[in-house]
């Protein structure tokens, strides 16, 4: 007997190739049948969600959840319930020093997924908010590769990769370091990196000849000194750096994204790999918002609907090396996103204050974890 029935969505889910009508059967907190018609007599729950859009469960690959230890952390629930994210990563808002904390307090008590990437520097994001900001990079004291790799050790099931933050504003006069220690720690782990760039120094090219396959490059379509493109064309080092299997990030955050530059990179044939939010204490109430937002941006400039869902299910997914996280395969965890693609009029607006007047946007409707409606997803409605 199924626990659930989604019958008669447009159901999206690049990672199996499927987009078209089909009905989704949850039992037991896992996926149990995807196809055109599933048999629901008996069902305990049959929801109709003719005319919306299921995809599998959205993955943000940059959230800043560490809520009460941390200045930019925000609550798990809320973001869920707005984004229809079933999977939270949080982008190194815990170090070495605090992700005992962060495991007890919130990503165990939580409903829903929370996983990480561990901040090279032992404190974390330690001084974010509108009166204080310190770069958790820029005193070489707290950047301690053994503790990184012990720590991460000591919680490899929510541990997805080393997170590092360089740039002037960042890791000032260490420069490139903290990221040579980042990648360091990440071989002995056998993890990825993902890299936070602000603005120069280091240069951009310094940054990306470092990364290695299967690392992150976040806050790619970056408006800010040093932007991934020059004369409207991508920067070279940008190409030869996807070319080498770097991941490349939206990361929209409060000052990450400019509309400018992501209509050139997208008409100079650059999409990014993963649309993430970077939502924190200074950007869920703007410009980011969440995850959906992020993603209706990207549609109105011009990126296809399936590509979209792509960068915030599957791509995500196989960049954590978890593919059963992205996709509704039967045996799969029992996550997904009912969303209604609404025409209309929307005005969105960028790190820079920019304004774009869009045609659509994506909204949650309904959001199942572990095989179930959630009730925590009304907030979202």
């Amino acid at each position: 007997m199924y626990d659930l029935v989604l019958a008669g969505g447009r159901v999206i889910d690049p990672a199996q190739g499927i987009d078209g009508t089909r009905d989704v059967a949850f039992e037991d907190g896992k996926v149990a049948a995807l196809a055109e018609t599933i048999d629901a007599a008996g069902a305990r729950q049959v929801r109709d969600v003719s005319g919306l859009l299921v995809t599998p469960g959205l993955i943000d690959l940059h959230t800043h959840v560490y809520w009460g230890a941390t200045a930019i952390g925000v609550k798990p629930a809320p973001v869920t319930a707005r984004s229809a994210a079933t999977t939270l990563i949080d982008a190194g808002s815990a170090g070495p020093g605090n992700i005992a904390g962060f495991r007890a307090f919130i990503i165990e008590p939580s409903e829903v997924r929370v996983l990480a990437y561990l901040n090279i520097s032992f404190a974390g994001i330690f001084a974010f908010s509108k009166a204080v900001m310190v770069g958790e990079s820029g005193d070489l004291r707290l950047l301690n590769v053994d503790a990184c790799v012990e720590a991460a050790d000591a919680n490899r099931d929510l541990i997805v990769g080393v997170k590092v933050r360089i740039g002037a504003r960042t890791s000032g006069e260490c420069g490139i370091e903290p990221l040579t220690l980042a990648i360091e720690a990440a071989e002995q782990l056998g993890l990825p990196v993902m890299a936070h760039f602000d603005q120069p120094p280091p240069a951009r090219r310094q940054v990306l000849d470092l990364l290695r396959p299967g690392d992150v490059l976040t806050h790619c379509f970056r408006p800010f000194p040093d932007v991934p493109l020059t004369a409207n064309e991508v920067r070279a080092e940008m190409s030869e750096a996807r070319h080498r299997g770097v991941v490349f990030d939206i990361g929209h955050g409060m000052g990450s994204f400019g509309f400018d530059v992501g209509r050139a990179m997208l008409d100079g044939g650059f999409q990014p790999d993963v649309i993430s939010s970077d939502v924190h204490s200074l950007s869920a109430d703007g410009p980011a918002f969440d995850l959906l937002v992020t993603m209706s941006k990207m549609l109105c400039l011009g990126m296809e609907l399936p590509d979209v869902i792509n960068a915030a299910t599957a791509r995500p997914a196989e960049v954590l090396g978890r593919p059963e996280l992205g996709a509704l395969t039967p045996g799969s965890p029992g996550d997904a996103a009912v969303l209604a693609l609404e025409d209309g009029e929307f005005d969105y607006v960028d790190a820079k204050g920019d304004h774009l007047a869009g045609t659509r946007r994506l909204v949650a409707r309904d959001i199942v974890l572990n095989g179930r409606l959630w009730p925590g997803g009304e907030a979202g409605r």
